[in-house]
């Protein structure tokens, strides 16, 4: 007669999803941090007359995690997120390019995390 131990068979089995789980959701992360940095790149109504700040959207891994930073203007973003105070007086327009690309990653982790764990 076979002997089954129930236990085992559980914490196998869980271990198994867990593992497949964490796999999907690096997968995920890499894909939508690499969807916010094809947005950011198109992102904004400035006037970018080189490009630079633009190209500068990368994505890079840290640990276990993705970071979306900008590699070539990193001062820029708050400036031009916020807008900064002129030289003369006065102060510059902010251009929200960050912010709606920050909850796109979000929305879409959320649902990419619900889909995955349901």
């Amino acid at each position: 007669m076979v002997e089954i131990n129930l236990a085992q068979e559980i914490a196998r089995h869980l271990k198994q999803y867990s593992s497949d789980v964490e796999r999907n959701l690096q997968a995920a992360k890499k894909e939508v941090g690499q969807k916010a940095v094809k947005q950011l790149r198109n992102a904004g109504n400035f006037n970018d007359r080189t490009g630079r700040y633009r190209k500068g959207w990368a994505l890079k891994k840290v640990g276990n995690n993705y970071v979306i930073w900008n590699s070539t203007d990193y001062q820029l973003t708050h400036l031009l997120e916020f807008g900064h105070a002129l030289r003369n007086g006065g102060r510059s327009k902010g251009f929200t390019h960050i912010k709606p690309v920050e909850q796109m990653v979000i929305n879409e982790f959320e649902a990419v995390v619900r889909k995955e764990l349901s």
